[in-house]
């Protein structure tokens, strides 16, 4: 009997093993200071019913508003709670105290994107400006190693991004704000660079669908191994005070990932392949009258979630779970979801330990 019980357990270990095995690309996407409020309760009622930052209440309330918040989400966001509360992980609902935190005194883009890439809370004043980093970002790492060299690229809408992984140091391939795309292109690409060329009232920030598309098509065309695209319209539309654009956005950067997401589990390179980690720079005021900002002095702006999905991740859901990632843990983990250890420094932090999966439980167990 105890045999059989061995066997059949073994059999399962094997089959959860196949299934868990780590990511040989990853997907690393984010959306610019989008609060965790909206990814686990959807639209808030203090903001949507308010006229000063929804043009139209009623129609919004049509659109996203629900009751129950589960309900709300699922409006706001339903790749992300269709889909990844059910194969992949969530974490960052502070109403379980589960937390993820910013480290970095600031608050603010730049100190969170660098956080975030290099495992580390630079204390040095860095802003929002064309800074060269002086960080080794776990990007530049990747394209360091034989496996992913030259397969490894950065989309961003936000201009900054060259400077942010410098690209004077290491030569890393990033198409930022309205940067034309250079290299490998089709017919439809060459359409999307006509398109932003005759965007008349260019700014810092590209249009996140013109990043979007400009990404999609490349990786169609190249195959990278290890993708970063950086989206920035929720944080525009929320430093304008428009809520109702703001949660329009989150709505549309649910549906890019979801459908890139589709994407690669039907191409034959990606499909049970890849790994998408998906986050924020980030968060925003947690109070009615701050929602619009951010910043070391404004509560909430260090309050940030992650989600996880693909190869190597356990179908764990929305962790409700008490306890605390920091957003400098990201760096480590994205390289360990590939097979990698990424500790430039004695600085970098250690990767967020994931749920194990059900194979690595199961062999403990027959021990």
């Amino acid at each position: 009997m105890k045999t059989a019980i061995f066997l059949c357990l073994a059999f399962i270990g094997h089959a959860a093993m196949a299934q868990q095995e780590r990511a040989e690309n990853i997907f690393i996407i984010t959306t610019d200071g989008f609060r965790w409020q909206e990814v686990f309760t959807g639209a808030d009622s203090a903001l949507i019913n308010d006229p000063d930052y929804v043009r139209d209440t009623s129609l919004m309330r049509q659109i996203y508003w629900d009751g129950s918040p589960e309900e709300r989400r699922k409006r706001l966001m339903p790749f992300f709670w269709n889909v990844i509360a059910k194969k992949g992980q969530l974490y960052g609902n502070r109403l379980f105290e589960n937390k993820v935190d910013v480290k970095n005194i600031y608050k603010i883009s730049y100190p969170g994107y660098n956080e975030l890439l290099t495992g580390y809370a630079d204390p040095f004043p860095i802003f929002n400006t064309p800074t060269l980093n002086r960080n080794k970002t776990v990007l530049e790492f990747l394209n360091e190693r034989k496996e992913y060299r030259d397969k490894v690229i950065a989309f961003s809408s936000w201009y900054i991004f060259p400077f942010l992984l410098n690209t004077t140091r290491n030569g890393l391939p990033v198409n930022s704000g309205y940067e034309l795309m250079d290299g490998r292109t089709t017919d439809s690409s060459a359409q999307i660079a006509a398109v932003q060329e005759n965007i008349r009232n260019k700014t810092h920030t590209r249009y996140d669908l013109l990043t979007y598309l400009t990404a999609r098509e490349y990786i169609q065309a190249n195959h990278p191994r290890v993708v970063y695209i950086s989206l920035g319209e929720t944080d525009e539309f929320a430093h304008q005070g428009r809520y109702d654009l703001y949660l329009e956005q989150a709505a549309n950067v649910d549906r890019m990932i979801g459908e890139l997401w589709y994407y690669t589990q039907t191409d034959p390179f990606y499909k049970n392949r890849t790994t998408f980690l998906i986050t924020t720079d980030h968060g925003r005021g947690k109070k009615p009258a701050k929602w619009t900002t951010h910043n070391g002095l404004v509560g909430g702006s260090g309050q940030i979630w992650l989600a996880l999905l693909g190869n190597g991740i356990e179908a764990a859901g929305e962790v409700r779970e008490a306890g605390k990632i920091g957003q400098n843990q990201v760096a480590a983990t994205i390289a360990a979801l590939l097979g990698e250890r990424f500790a430039p420094t004695a600085r970098t932090a250690e990767p967020i330990r994931l749920p194990q999966p059900v194979w690595t439980m199961l062999t403990s167990l027959s021990k």
